[in-house]
């Protein structure tokens, strides 16, 4: 170890400092997310700046992407190199469409939900009103009155 280079973490370390359980760390490291290395003990040791990436991959859940989508964009990046402040405005700017879209949905349901979810389950005595004789029920399972995946709507 040169006098620059940090000494390397546990997992324990890793699960203090990030406030991340470790056995969410041996999740990423499955998921292909983070990595380590193997002590001569099968020990994982992960460099210092894998604390970045996990908070990285923290704060992208907690605006609702989903790993996969994680994964993706921590690829577009050099091997061992953590996000900074430039791959982040990169990365929102690819995602905010995503985002946009998944605003627009909740405020619709948002606006139904006093009305009808748009589940076609009848058993609102309003859905009645909002969906005689099924009819929502017979375009297929699921909210047929909010957009599906595509951001169409069905209704």
């Amino acid at each position: 170890m040169t006098k620059t280079e940090l000494p390397e973490l546990t997992v324990g370390e890793l699960a203090r400092r990030s406030g991340v359980p470790a056995s969410a760390l041996r999740f990423y490291e499955d998921e292909k997310l983070i990595r380590s290395r193997r002590t001569a003990g099968n020990q994982r040791r992960y460099r210092r700046d894998t604390l970045r990436r996990v908070t990285f991959i923290r704060m992208s859940q907690r605006v609702g992407m989903p790993l996969a989508q994680i994964r993706e964009v921590l690829a577009l990046l050099p091997d061992d190199r953590t996000p900074n402040r430039t791959d982040w405005a990169r990365i929102s700017h690819r995602w905010r469409e995503d985002l946009d879209e998944r605003i627009r949905q909740l405020e619709q349901l948002r606006d139904q939900l006093t009305d009808c979810i748009g589940c076609g389950c009848m058993s609102l005595s309003k859905c009645r009103l909002a969906n005689p004789g099924d009819q929502l029920g017979r375009q297929g399972p699921g909210p047929q009155r909010l957009p599906d995946h595509r951001g169409e709507s069905y209704a």
